[in-house]
């Protein structure tokens, strides 16, 4: 949880500093320091996609008492839900290194208040309360997280650095997959034989609530498949 000691705001050229020293460095090297730096106040989010489930294994391997929590928007996939439980069998996690963060809003109350299906007519406002809020507050409690972002997967990521400060969150972001490409992350799940979505071999490069993704066919923007005829590309999180 969050350190009094490490939570002073790092300066914006010492994170870039720290960020080009570790360009041509593995991502387990990254993580070993983010670890060490901010011990107990450092948490992943995980999302259960190929990019987060190669971090749950590097991170295992460097400490495996690190937290991660996931976002229950209520319209997850089922085979979402099946490989938490066998990323959580195949590593030994213990209930409370699993948070389950959920909105203040069931989906019926969401219904009640904003109407039937808001993820079909304002999808930002939809994910604002299922995915935004809910994030707001798991990392309140922290200085510093881990994510899975890559810099090919879009436009909005191109820059992303392996360490900067996430001013939306007002916390260090960790990013030590920024530099991968999706053959050097499937390359590390198939080596290390790590659980993964099954959904990913149906066509669903990048998964999300089940009322806003679409398989894609090969060649296509992995990400054409979230939030199918509106303009949206991003769930708010990595803005």
């Amino acid at each position: 949880m969050k350190d009094t000691q490490t939570a002073s705001r790092p300066l914006d050229e010492e994170l870039k500093a720290l960020s080009d020293s570790f360009e041509s460095k593995q991502p387990q090297e990254l993580l070993t320091y983010a670890l060490e730096r901010y011990a107990s106040s450092i948490i992943l989010a995980c999302s259960f996609g190929a990019e987060d489930v190669a971090l749950v294994d590097m991170i295992y391997r460097i400490n495996p008492q690190i937290p991660l929590f996931y976002l229950d928007t209520d319209f997850l996939f089922k085979e979402t839900h099946a490989v938490k439980d066998r990323i959580v069998a195949t590593y030994g996690l213990s209930p409370g290194q699993v948070i389950q963060v959920k909105s203040l809003l069931t989906p019926e109350q969401q219904a009640a208040q904003y109407g039937e299906a808001l993820w079909g007519r304002q999808p930002d406002q939809c994910c604002q309360l299922r995915k935004v809020e809910p994030l707001t507050r798991i990392l309140s409690g922290y200085n510093a997280w881990i994510t899975g972002i890559r810099r090919d997967q879009a436009p909005t990521r191109a820059n992303a650095g392996l360490v900067e400060w996430d001013k939306k969150f007002q916390l260090v972001k960790f990013n030590p997959l920024a530099r991968w490409s999706a053959t050097e992350v499937w390359t590390y799940i198939r080596l290390h034989e790590v659980p993964y979505n099954e959904l990913h071999d149906r066509g669903y490069p990048s998964i999300g609530c089940t009322h806003c993704t679409a398989p894609v066919k090969p060649g296509e923007d992995p990400r054409s498949g979230r939030w199918q005829n509106f303009a949206k590309t991003e769930c708010g999180l990595h803005k």
